[in-house]
């Protein structure tokens, strides 16, 4: 596409996680590798607390890119001095933090996020994990222009994606951010030859995403099977629906509903085991569900079968109580 800059743009690339790698990889890929990147600052990470690089610096440094630029703060003035001084004509945005207008005004043709949902839907910290969580079929991923308020500015692009019945949060967010990575580079694109054309958002449509804490991933097994199956795989693989068994947690990363024919008869208090063969079903408000992938509280992550190899569970027993 032709480029109303007669030299090669100034791409300025924020982001930190393993998602925004691919977005970072595809412009370096179509000859638009960022003069610049800013990162999260090296962090003590792991069991064995040793400091290490963001995923995003990793691949900065692969792709020789200087300076990584690593703020504690980005409200820190002088992050804004730096910004400015590298004079970029576009700052690209991908899982970084909330930026101030003195850092996001500073790009000549503007600077944009790619937000992992269908804007104006599930704006927040959460979109994958909340769209999965609430039963949803499609998402997507988003590009637009920044502004004070998150995830409010004008719509550059937008390109959807299913999801499946059982996938999970980890699934769609690696499926996600290869798709996202394609838009970025559309929208780079679009905006270099300037037939980047921004809608505004309904905001009328608006939902939130909120972040994800603890307690939004206990499970209450009086809730339908439809939802807590929902509700598992939305919050796997991290950090993982719980409840108990005995007086340990116990964290379950994958379900399924099971269809009716396969069903045990009979009715139970909801977080009654069922059956344990062929399948570990779980009596909830309405329905039942079966447990594919667990973890009991100081052991491995395991398949269903193990769980019940291993310990034993007996028909009648109740999930869900205190824990110790």
């Amino acid at each position: 596409m032709a480029s109303p800059i007669e030299d090669t743009p100034r791409i300025l690339f924020m982001g930190t996680p393993q998602f925004a790698v691919p977005s970072l990889l595809a412009l370096a890929d179509a000859g638009l590798t960022p003069v610049a990147v800013a990162t999260a600052p090296d962090r003590k990470r792991g069991r064995g607390q040793k400091t290490s690089a963001t995923a995003v610096k990793e691949a900065a440094l692969g792709l020789g890119i200087d300076p990584i630029l690593q703020p504690e703060d980005v409200k820190d003035p002088a992050f804004a001095e730096q910004v400015v001084t590298l004079r970029p004509d576009i700052i690209v945005v991908v899982a970084f933090r909330i930026l101030p207008e003195a850092v996001f005004s500073a790009a000549r043709l503007g600077t944009f996020n790619l937000h992992g949902s269908l804007l104006p839907a599930y704006r927040g910290a959460a979109p994958i994990n909340r769209a999965i969580m609430a039963g949803d079929t499609q998402t997507g991923v988003t590009t637009f222009f920044l502004k004070q308020k998150v995830d409010t500015g004008n719509i550059i692009m937008k390109r959807s994606m299913p999801i499946g019945p059982d996938e999970t949060a980890g699934e769609v967010h690696d499926r996600m951010m290869l798709l996202g990575a394609d838009v970025v580079v559309e929208t780079v694109q679009r905006i270099l030859a300037g037939t980047a054309e921004a809608m505004a958002q309904d905001d009328s449509l608006a939902s939130p995403a909120p972040k994800i804490f603890r307690e939004d991933c206990r499970i209450d097994w009086t809730c339908s099977a439809a939802d807590i199956h929902n509700l598992i795989r939305g919050v796997s693989p991290v950090p993982g629906a719980f409840t108990s068994y005995g007086d340990k947690q116990f964290k379950i990363y994958r379900s399924h509903v099971p269809p009716v024919e396969d069903l045990p008869g009979g009715q139970s208090p909801p977080g009654t085991i069922l059956a344990t063969d062929p399948e570990l079903m779980i009596a909830t408000g309405e329905g039942v569900i079966a447990l594919d992938e667990v973890q009991v509280e100081g052991k491995k992550r395991v398949d269903a079968r193990d769980f019940v190899n291993g310990h034993q569970p007996e028909e009648g027993e109740q999930l869900g109580g205190t824990m110790s």
